[in-house]
């Protein structure tokens, strides 16, 4: 059991390790609730993620596809 635990974290710190050189990050703060309406936004315009989401709004008003 401890084996697979021990498996568990190293892999996550595997993908932490290759997340924090591939990717940047950032937080967005928005009222109660809104986050939910973000959501379903998405999902009604096809999108899987929030993220993809807001990735393609932040795209549409940089002028870039």
């Amino acid at each position: 059991m401890a084996n697979t635990e021990d498996n568990r974290a190293s892999r996550t710190k595997s993908k932490n390790k290759y997340n924090a050189k591939a990717y940047d990050r950032f937080s967005v703060v928005v009222p109660k609730g809104e986050m939910q309406e973000i959501d379903r936004a998405a999902k009604e315009q096809g999108y899987k993620s929030r993220n993809e989401f807001v990735i393609a709004a932040i795209n549409e008003k940089r002028g870039v596809q």
